[in-house]
């Protein structure tokens, strides 16, 4: 079964949509309008802070939860955006980070934050 890493998320996330109708509204161009809102949303937790205001920040359960809340949803569209598609997840992933090394490779791109074309 594609995705069955996902299933009981994938479950979950067709139940919650499919109960409200919003399959409808799911198309690939919304789900990923949904996923850049919902990053911008995380976004906004950290912004303007410092980085010893994050550090602190990031020690208050109450704003872990805040963040995880982003996450869930980040990650709800993500998945529910794939298996409409038929994209399985784990092998998009697997195949973008072996795509990756090869771009990044670890002897010019250790401890480097430059891109791969100005490594």
């Amino acid at each position: 079964m594609k995705n069955a890493k996902f299933s009981k998320i994938i479950q979950a996330i067709q139940k919650f949509r499919d109960e409200r109708d919003w399959l409808q509204f799911h198309n690939p161009k919304d789900m990923a309008a949904a996923l850049s809102i919902e990053s911008s949303e995380l976004q906004e937790l950290f912004l303007w802070k410092s980085k010893k205001e994050i550090e602190e920040y990031v020690k208050d359960k109450n704003n872990i939860a805040e963040i995880s809340d982003e996450l869930g949803d980040i990650f709800s569209f993500a998945i529910e955006l794939a298996d409409n598609l038929g994209i399985d997840i784990e092998e998009a992933v697997l195949k973008k980070m072996e795509k990756s090394s090869k771009k990044y490779p670890v002897e010019k791109a250790k401890g480097r934050h430059a891109k791969y074309n100005k490594l």
